[in-house]
């Protein structure tokens, strides 16, 4: 059987803030859900869209405001990434994450 979506998805590309309020979306439901595989699976998502940020916002020294906010956005995702790894028993893997937070922040 295949699946076809109904929901039509977006004509073009998400921008870098775009993708980082995904993330966000990713990280406050896992933050909030009670069943840890649920919150696993968010955690992966935020991760594969943090990925995708990597390869669109490259000029990591940049000093422009908008790089900027862009940039301590990122960091704190991959912070609140780790959190919620860390508070699941991932203490090794939240660890990589606060490593990468460090590097963006």
């Amino acid at each position: 059987m295949l699946f076809r979506s109904v929901v039509p998805s977006p004509k073009n590309s998400l921008s870098p803030h775009q993708v980082l309020g995904l993330t966000n979306v990713f990280l406050e439901n896992a933050f909030k859900s009670s069943d840890h595989d649920i919150a696993l699976v968010l955690c992966h998502h935020a991760e594969a869209a943090l990925t995708q940020m990597k390869g669109i916002t490259k000029v990591k020294s940049s000093t422009a405001p908008k790089h900027r906010a862009l940039h301590e956005g990122i960091a704190k995702a991959y912070y609140d990434l780790g959190r919620l790894l860390d508070g699941q028993g991932h203490r090794d893997e939240a660890q990589v994450f606060f490593k990468k937070s460090e590097k963006w922040g």
